[in-house]
């Protein structure tokens, strides 16, 4: 029966196993063999990854793919992908060769800003508090010296902080919104001990100038980040678009009309923006970055409008298809997992060690090619033939096909229809 424990995390790995295993895994031996297969068996790289979290008990691995024939401004990359979703770094792969042959990706950074905030709440009149921050302000710019140096020697630093009044949204709410620039660091500890540093200050000195207290609530940095953007496109005469029997021009209006639908309708949005992530966050997470924070930022970016849309976007104008997306995209190639990870670090050498606005590109065009390919797709033979056929391994997989099983049954549906049923019936035909 499952129970609860007490200094979980001073027990050896051995021993959490052994508890885990013992209070919440009815087949002790297999569950133990499962976790227990996953180590590595060079003993400073378990290590490593042991300590990359709490409370470590095994690896959790996920497939690392690569997607060649991108070319980007000119420069051919192969990207890393690493996901676990079928279809989705052949669906890239795909997209790169078919742009490729039509001059490649476009992309320009359009602003790296990144935000943190210190809220606090002030229940004095909103003049006074003005009036001291004007004054503060160069004091708390001041304080984080010791924190900003190295930045600054790089080209970064605090931008800007200003005061916000958000007593509209709650009473005696307050910021101090401040601006950034992390250069190839994606910079949350750098940008948390600043605001820390500007709250300490802020605060002290109200004590001695203001007669309302000042009440610190948290200091912290936004993963909203609409300052910090990046723009990737493609574009080409429509009647290029001919590939395979498809009428360019009838190709192309279906395309835009899909775009529309997923501007107007936040049901088809969703999804729409989720095909656009499965690349985005495939690469964030090969490349040792925060996925999660990725998607929060962008998913709020999606509806900085009052409404949920799509990330992307397309026309026809004068004979020229365009498609194109902009994203907020706040990344970097130095510091946490990018420098220990090694898998990390092959991943980025990959792709000529990029910097931090070399990445910001590369990641928006993995999202881009996507959500072409995907629309593509479902523009003209629809989602599910190519989905389904790359599904088919882990189909097989789940009923541990042999190897002579898996050829016999890849070659009957390179003719056929692929559904979990028809797979199914297969398997069980050859077994007969």
């Amino acid at each position: 029966m499952s129970t609860s424990i007490s200094g979980f995390s001073k027990l050896t790995k051995t021993e959490k196993i052994d508890w885990i295993v013992s209070n919440y895994l009815s087949n002790s031996t297999t569950a133990k063999d499962t976790i227990t297969q996953y180590f590595n068996s060079n003993q400073k790289l378990q290590q490593l990854h042991d300590e990359f979290i709490e409370n470590t008990i095994s690896n959790y691995y996920l497939p690392l793919g690569v997607a060649p024939n991108f070319v980007i401004n000119g420069k051919t990359y192969a990207i890393p992908m690493a996901i676990e979703e079928s279809s989705v770094v052949a669906a890239a792969s795909k997209a790169a060769k078919f742009w490729m042959e039509r001059g490649g990706f476009k992309t320009t950074v359009i602003s790296t800003t990144k935000i943190g905030q210190v809220h606090f709440m002030y229940s004095g009149e909103e003049k006074m508090l003005q009036a001291f921050f004007n004054t503060v302000k160069p004091k708390l710019i001041a304080d984080t010296k010791s924190i900003t140096a190295n930045m600054e020697k790089r080209g970064g630093g605090i931008l800007d902080i200003e005061l916000r009044t958000k007593t509209n949204d709650l009473d005696n709410y307050y910021q101090i919104h401040a601006t950034f620039e992390t250069l190839d660091a994606m910079g949350a500890n750098f940008i948390n001990s600043c605001l820390e540093q500007f709250a300490k200050t802020f605060k002290a000195e109200a004590e001695i100038q203001l007669d309302n207290d000042i009440d610190i609530v948290m200091s912290i940095l936004s993963n909203y980040v609409p300052e910090c953007l990046v723009r990737a496109e493609v574009s080409c005469k429509i009647e290029a678009l001919a590939d395979k029997g498809i009428d360019p021009e009838t190709f192309a209006n279906k395309f835009a009309q899909a775009v529309t639908i997923a501007e107007v309708e936040p049901y088809r949005a969703v999804t729409h923006n989720k095909g656009i992530m499965n690349g985005i966050d495939a690469v964030v997470l090969a490349t040792g970055n925060d996925f999660r924070a990725v998607e929060a930022g962008v998913h709020a970016y999606a509806s900085k409008n009052g409404k949920y849309t799509s990330l992307t976007h397309a026309k026809i104008e004068d004979g020229i298809f365009s498609f194109w997306i902009e994203i907020p995209l706040a990344l970097g190639t130095v510091g946490g997992l990018t420098s220990l990870h090694p898998l990390v670090k092959v991943a980025l050498n990959i792709l000529g060690n990029p910097t931090a606005k070399e990445l910001m590109q590369i990641v928006a065009v993995a999202g881009l090619a996507q959500n072409f390919a995907a629309l593509r797709s479902l523009t003209t033979t629809g989602i599910q033939e190519g989905h389904m056929k790359m599904h088919l391994m882990n189909i097989l997989n789940q009923f541990d096909a042999t190897k002579t099983e898996k050829e016999n049954i890849i070659n009957h549906f390179k003719t056929n229809t692929v559904t979990h049923s028809a797979v199914v019936s297969q398997i069980e035909k050859l077994r007969q």
